[in-house]
Parts: structure tokens; sequence; C-alpha cells
């Protein structure tokens, strides 16, 4: 059984946290192969859901309506500097080539593609 030594299971950013950590470091998640495996890391600090959510809220603000979190650099770590609020669209864009089905079929005519 999991202790919580915060108070903070029902703050905006919460599930968020859990889900970058669990994505990044647990093999047993759907998600680890896209994050974990590739090498992505979350920094040491940001362990501390405290942490956390203070840089969260001092650098980027509370999150605008319609937005999550999404790394600037697709290749980089979750760290300070490399955060921002974006769009479903913006985070879309911000893919590997290949995820999701965004790398067109090679056997689709060039007008197609």
């Amino acid at each position: 059984m999991v202790t919580l030594t915060h108070d903070l299971a029902d703050h905006p950013l919460y599930g968020t946290w859990q889900q970058m950590l669990r994505r990044c470091e647990n093999p047993a998640s759907r998600s680890y192969r896209n994050y974990g495996t590739r090498g992505i890391k979350v920094c040491p600090e940001w362990h501390d859901i405290t942490v956390f959510i203070a840089w969260i809220e001092q650098n980027l603000g509370a999150r605008p309506q319609g937005m999550t979190l999404d790394r600037v650099n697709n290749d980089g770590n979750y760290e300070p500097g490399n955060m921002r609020w974006a769009t479903r669209s913006e985070q879309n864009l911000n893919q590997r080539p290949g995820i999701r089905g965004r790398q067109p079929s090679p056997s689709l005519p060039e007008s197609c593609r």
C-alpha cells in the first residue's frame, strides 16, 4: 500500500506527475517503450511532487484551459527548461516521425501525402 507523505493527491498536476514518472520509470507501463526505453528521464528534483508542482506553477503558471504539459524537445528529459503548456494539436506536431500514423505510407502516391 502506498502511503502519501503530502496532501497533494487532489492537486490538478498530481495525475500528470504520476503518469510522467510511470511512463519513464516503470517497464510495466504501456508507454514505457516510448519514454523509458528511449532514455527519457524525469529530473531527480521532480521525483518530489512538491518541487514539481512549485516549479510548474512558478515558471509556467496555472494550466490554461485545453492545454497539457509538453516537452519542448521531444527527445529531451522532463526537466526545467524543457517544459511548456501546449494544445493537443501542438503536441501532435511535436512527436517523433511514425508515431500514431503521422508518417505517410510509402505506398501512397506523392499527391496524397
